[in-house]
């Protein structure tokens, strides 16, 4: 059952092709400690973005292999995409996901600050 998410105007939309998820991934690094996404990473066929590209504002740091998306309205931070360690991912902040019970989530820890 595909999932759906959205940035907090609505402008960016998102629909991902597989069951909601029921795990997310917490990272300590420069950006997650200050935006406190959930994370969940799909592949980019899964994913399709219902606004058009242009609409998207986007950041990259450090190494400038992920796309850090975010609304250049509201600023909230729906997706990313890159380069995983398995080749093209899509980074899903579950913080933006329609009906995701965050407090069921089994949530991982990623010491990302010290990578």
């Amino acid at each position: 059952m595909p999932f759906t998410g959205s940035c907090h105007c609505g402008a960016i939309a998102y629909t991902v092709a597989e069951d909601p998820p029921r795990q997310a991934m917490a990272c300590n690094c420069s950006i997650c400690r200050r935006k406190a996404p959930l994370h969940h990473f799909t592949t980019p066929d899964k994913f399709t973005l219902h606004t058009p590209r242009e609409a998207v504002a986007t950041y990259e740091f450090n190494h400038h292999v992920i796309q850090h998306h975010f609304c250049s309205n509201c600023g909230v931070a729906p997706f990313a995409e890159g380069q995983g360690p398995n080749g093209p991912m899509v980074e899903i902040n579950l913080r933006c996901a329609d009906g995701i019970d965050l407090d069921a989530l089994h949530v991982q820890l990623y010491d990302g600050a010290s990578r």
